[in-house]
C-alpha cells in the first residue's frame, strides 16, 4: 500500500510541474504576442510617417532619373533614385570631383556640399523605411511565435 501511494505521488508531481510549465509557456506566449503587436504597429506607423514627411517636402524625381521620373518622392524607391540622380548632377557640376576634392575657394563647392547633404537626407529616409519594415515584419514573426507557444501550452 505504501508502495502504491509512493508510486501515485511520483506520478502526480510531474503532472503538477507540467501544468505549471504549460501555464508559464502560455503567459510568455501572450507577452511575446503583445510585444509583436506593438512592434508591428510601430513599424507600420513609422513607415507611414516617414513617407508622409518625405511627401510633405514636395520633392519630385528629376526628369533625367533612371526610374520614376516626375514621380513624387514619398517611398524608399523614389528617394533612392532621386539621391542617385542628385549625385549624378553634382558630379557633372564638379567635373567628376567630390566636395572634398574641390578647392576651398571653388564657387561650385557650396552647390556640391548641398547636393551631398540632400543625398544624405534621402539615404537616411531609405534606411528609416528599411528599419520600419524590419520592425513590422519582426513584430508579425513575434505574434506568430507567441501564438505557437500558446498552442503548445
Amino acid at each position: 500500500m505504501a508502495e502504491e501511494q509512493s508510486s501515485a505521488s511520483a506520478h502526480r508531481a510531474p503532472v503538477a510541474v507540467q501544468e505549471h510549465r504549460s501555464k508559464a509557456v502560455a503567459v510568455i506566449g501572450v507577452i511575446v504576442m503583445v510585444i509583436g503587436l506593438v512592434f508591428a504597429v510601430a513599424g507600420v506607423t513609422t513607415y507611414i510617417v516617414v513617407g508622409q514627411t518625405l511627401a510633405d517636402e514636395k520633392i519630385t524625381v528629376s526628369d533625367d532619373a533612371s526610374h520614376f521620373a516626375g514621380d513624387d518622392v514619398n517611398d524608399p524607391f523614389t528617394a533612392y533614385v532621386q539621391a542617385n540622380t542628385i549625385a549624378k548632377h553634382a558630379e557633372k557640376i564638379a567635373n567628376g570631383k567630390t566636395y572634398a576634392e574641390l578647392a576651398q575657394d571653388d564657387p561650385r563647392r557650396d552647390t556640391v556640399m548641398t547636393a551631398s547633404f540632400l543625398r544624405a537626407s534621402l539615404f537616411t529616409s531609405v534606411v528609416a523605411f528599411g528599419v520600419a519594415a524590419l520592425v513590422a515584419v519582426l513584430g508579425l514573426v513575434l505574434v506568430a511565435l507567441g501564438w505557437a507557444m500558446r498552442r503548445l501550452a
